[in-house]
């Protein structure tokens, strides 16, 4: 990670001025902008010169974070429809921004539908959809301006939608006494809006330096390359020029390339030293051939090559100096960092619900207790057939039949129990012992940070002991775990049957549990508490195939000093996953707890 350097709020901003001009001129064509910010002075500030620089003409239109699908695309036309007798098509909030720009509030919690919708629908330029009996399809061009209010690096707006926005601007850093004077009038937005049809296709030389800056940095995405040139033909524009330069490349570099970077910038190797020259041939001269003389031997086109190298090292110059002083490195296989956390962090399984959460729609149904009548979605589906259901009977009346009803469905988080099994027992030496205990501290900060539940089991001495219910309490489960003695046998079969029945109870609460067993898996006491590895050993993977059967999230993570070949059976027979402590880090165990929640929720 480089050095955190705060960004300059006086460039900061002029890039901002810039970037409301750029969109102004050609709001569809470059896709729009992710704005991350909170709601305050600076960001109304900033959308109030978009607003200025648009034509009089063209719409602002306000897309709500829940939007519906049918309020979306569009649909069915309720009232028409129902006063007419027919279906009656009405448009969406999409075809509502042509010739405009769409805000998007809250663009970080935008769920995959919905960014599937609005990605679709950038693309092609026009709206599609079939619902209610109905095929739309609609011709909208627009720019969108997502607003992105999350929290941290882990609340961002979905990846496919802000590929197809050419710019990120984060305002996130600058107050209202940091915002000045507008650079740009809206007339000489008007002007470069009308000359930019005129402005000739960059050429092949930026076309070039363009692909070559993007891949330093890591973009690998064509779309951004596309972006970035067009972004250049429309700063020439803005700049009164008809032809794309340099200049406009670096500016579209440091504003397009720049945010999208992956991977700190390597320099790029020189021209013309790529290969060395032969020593003997640098001493022979070739004389010129007949009628050529030393002045034209060279090539042709070496003025062309030096400005085209040059133009290369103006851009990659401008993304260089722009790359952000503060952003976190990723692989270059584009993998996230395994200490990345999701947004979602803390929550269990997706679970249905009919009564609260997340907005999935309506579906047909039976009007049944604890059921939640949509009665828009019935409506709809009622209205085309008034006019047949009304044949010889008073017109006036609405009829619904039971085919008609849409019940509401929601979509909530369940809460996540973490459930701790320790190995006390006398083989797990003291030194491992106090190991495991350093391992899970981490593990209980994580889980209270997460509002995550977490329950304490312990097996030694011949039993298995629920120590510490599911609860939240962070400093109960530290002292119980740090008082916990070591010693005795290991009886893993019971500990296992109860980290089950624990497991189960939760789920009977709509929780979502996740077994971590902290474990040499060197067991010695059977189910019926009397010694003998042999018997114990069969009882612990029998109670293991038990886990699987219930379809509840394992982690075995051995604390043998030595793991030994079959070490995870268990966690196979759990059809769980296995790591190894002294190959897993303590300070690394809340990571991989955190990931295998993760895969909990999926």
């Amino acid at each position: 990670m480089t050095s955190a350097v705060a960004p300059d709020p006086e460039a900061l901003w002029t890039d901002a001025d810039l970037i409301a001009a750029l969109l102004s001129v050609d709001p569809a064509g470059l896709g729009g902008v992710a704005v991350r910010s909170g709601f305050g002075a600076v960001r109304e500030r900033w959308l109030g010169l978009l607003r200025a620089r648009l034509p009089g003409h063209a719409p602002v239109v306000r897309i709500p974070i829940h939007v519906g699908e049918d309020r979306l695309l569009g649909g069915l036309d309720l009232t028409a429809s129902l006063s007419q007798g027919r279906p009656v098509a009405q448009g969406g909030l999409l075809a509502a921004c042509h010739g405009g720009v769409g805000v998007l509030a809250m663009a970080e919690r935008l769920d995959v539908t919905a960014s599937a919708l609005i990605a679709s629908t950038l693309d092609q330029g026009a709206v599609l959809a079939q619902r209610d009996g109905l095929t739309l399809r609609e011709v909208t061009s627009f720019g969108l301006v997502a607003l992105d209010e999350g929290a941290d690096e882990t609340e961002r707006p979905p990846e496919g939608l802000m590929d197809r926005l050419a710019f990120h601007l984060d305002l996130s850093g600058l107050s209202h006494r940091d915002v000045a004077a507008a650079n740009f009038t809206p007339e000489a937005v008007e002007t470069a809006r009308r000359i930019y049809p005129s402005v000739a296709k960059v050429d092949d030389d930026l076309i070039d330096a363009v692909c070559e800056a993007a891949a330093l940095v890591g973009v690998s995405s064509a779309r951004s390359c596309l972006l970035a040139l067009r972004v250049a033909r429309v700063h020439a524009a803005l700049s009164g020029r008809l032809t794309a330069t340099a200049e406009d490349a670096s500016v579209a570099g440091r504003l397009v390339l720049a945010p999208r970077a992956k991977h700190a910038m390597a320099e790029r190797a020189p021209q013309g030293q790529q290969t060395e020259p032969n020593e003997e041939a640098s001493h022979e001269p070739q004389p010129p051939s007949s009628g050529e003389t030393s002045e034209t031997a060279s090539p042709p086109d070496l003025d062309e090559t030096a400005a085209r190298d040059l133009a290369a090292e103006m851009i990659v110059a401008a993304v260089r100096a722009a790359l952000p002083d503060a952003f976190k490195l990723v692989d270059p296989s584009g993998r996230a960092s395994a200490a990345s956390i999701s947004r979602s962090r803390g929550g269990g399984a997706a679970v249905k619900s009919a009564l609260r959460g997340r907005p999935l729609g309506s579906r047909p149904g039976r009007l049944k207790p604890g059921a939640r009548l949509d009665l828009l979605d019935t409506l709809r589906a009622a209205a085309p057939w008034q006019k047949l259901r009304a044949a010889g009977e008073d017109a006036g009346r609405l009829r619904i039949r039971k085919d008609d009803f849409r019940i509401r469905r929601y979509v909530q988080r369940a809460e996540l129990t973490t459930i701790l099994v320790v190995d006390a027992s006398g083989s797990t030496a003291f030194q491992r012992l106090a190991e495991a205990k350093g391992a899970v501290e981490p593990l209980l900060a994580q889980a209270y940070v997460a509002r995550a539940r977490v329950a304490l089991i312990a097996f030694h001495h011949g039993e298995a002991s629920l120590l510490l219910p599911p609860t939240r309490s962070l400093t109960r489960a530290k002292r119980l775990l740090a008082d916990l003695p070591g010693g005795g046998g290991t009886p893993f079969a019971s500990a296992i049957d109860l980290s089950l029945a624990v497991a189960v109870a939760e789920k009977s609460k709509q929780r979502t549990p996740m077994l971590v067993f902290l474990t040499d898996g060197r067991a010695n006491i059977d189910r019926a508490g009397q010694p003998g590895r042999q018997a114990a050993d069969r009882d612990a993977l029998a109670a293991a195939k038990r886990v699987a059967q219930y379809g509840v999230r394992a982690l075995f993570i051995d604390t043998s000093p030595r793991p030994q070949a079959g070490a995870d059976r268990f966690a196979q027979a759990m059809r769980g996953s296995y790591a190894s402590l002294p190959f897993v880090q303590s300070d690394r165990l809340a990571d991989l707890v955190a990931r295998e929640g993760r895969a909990v929720m999926s």
